[in-house]
């Protein structure tokens, strides 16, 4: 028996369907249904195809009658594989990189500057080994946060200046009116999509979540956890 993950799962009919689909029908099918395409391939169970579109993954069925939106979960395994592929989607380029150890393993938050639970989680993670941390910076918390956010982006070295804020209370200097925020702006519309409403937001290797601060016993443990799948599929 395995621990099934509470999820809505929705099929919507999406008539004409067609006898059988291919990558192309299931695209021409989608049109004007869901946002960019990025790609349609087979899912892991016969007679669905998996749909990755702005930072979100479907299903449509073989027939393409239907479109099933939620987790799709292996049963021997537990392994929620619609997390993992939204996690793999994630624009890690618009995101500090700080890296431990060797960075085998990976952890993305999306953080607020001036969220009180993202400073005491970001002394935390100064202890962390052998991960490769990605910080979305998400200001939430009012105007201040904006600011302090265009500052840290705008900074030469983001993950520095980050770090210096949020453990050593020392705030960066404003950001240039020059700076280019596509990146912030981007930061900012990824946590939207991945329906982040507050912070932190910690997601792991795996795409499991965690809404809000957790310890760093509990994170280390998670992370094992994670590390420890990884190897037994291999």
């Amino acid at each position: 028996m395995f621990k099934i993950v509470a999820t809505s799962l929705i099929a919507v009919s999406l008539l004409p369907s067609f006898a059988r689909a291919d990558e192309a029908a299931v695209r021409k099918l989608l049109e004007g249904k869901a946002a960019k395409i990025e790609k349609v391939v087979k899912s892991p169970v016969a007679g669905l195809w998996e749909v990755s579109a702005d930072n979100q993954v479907f299903y449509v069925d073989d027939a393409g009658k239907y479109l099933v939106v939620g987790n799709l979960i292996e049963g021997k395994s537990g392994r929620n594989i619609t997390n993992e592929r939204q996690f793999a989607m994630l624009p890690l380029e618009f995101a500090m990189k700080q890296v431990r150890g060797d960075g085998k393993q990976m952890l993305v938050t999306f953080e607020d500057p001036n969220c009180g639970y993202c400073k005491k989680l970001a002394r935390d993670m100064q202890q962390l080994k052998n991960v490769t941390i990605y910080t979305f910076l998400y200001p939430v918390l009012g105007d201040d946060s904006v600011e302090k956010s265009k500052a840290i982006w705008c900074s030469a070295d983001k993950a520095k200046a980050w770090n210096d804020w949020m453990i050593s209370g020392k705030a960066p200097a404003a950001a240039s009116p020059k700076c280019d925020l596509a990146g912030l702006e981007r930061s900012a519309e990824t946590g939207q999509r991945m329906r982040v409403n507050g912070t932190p937001a910690i997601f792991f290797g795996n795409g499991e979540r965690a809404g809000g601060y957790i310890p760093l016993p509990e994170i280390e443990k998670r992370m094992a956890a994670v590390a420890n799948a990884t190897a037994g599929a291999n």
